[in-house]
């Protein structure tokens, strides 16, 4: 159980720093969903189901969804600016 939780912190740390520090929008996003879905394995692992689904649903799928739909909609705007 702590290695698992040492790993999912790591990766929490990796995604974060990837996603401050990608000149790609789109993977930058991404990074930020990968964020999201370890946060939530970290919440299911602490005997969070609620706060896990809603933390997979919102943060992992709605967000980065919009995100991505935002910038392909965007005007004038490219995902690699």
């Amino acid at each position: 159980m702590e290695l698992i939780n040492i790993i999912l912190l790591i990766l929490l740390v990796i995604s974060a720093y990837a996603a401050m520090r990608f000149e790609n929008i789109l993977h930058s996003i991404l990074a930020l969903g990968a964020f999201s879905i370890a946060l939530a394995v970290i919440f299911a692992l602490h005997r969070a189901p609620d706060v896990a689904v809603a933390e997979a649903a919102v943060g992992a799928g709605l967000s980065t969804g919009l995100f991505i739909i935002a910038i392909s909609n965007s005007i004038g705007a490219s995902p690699n600016e």
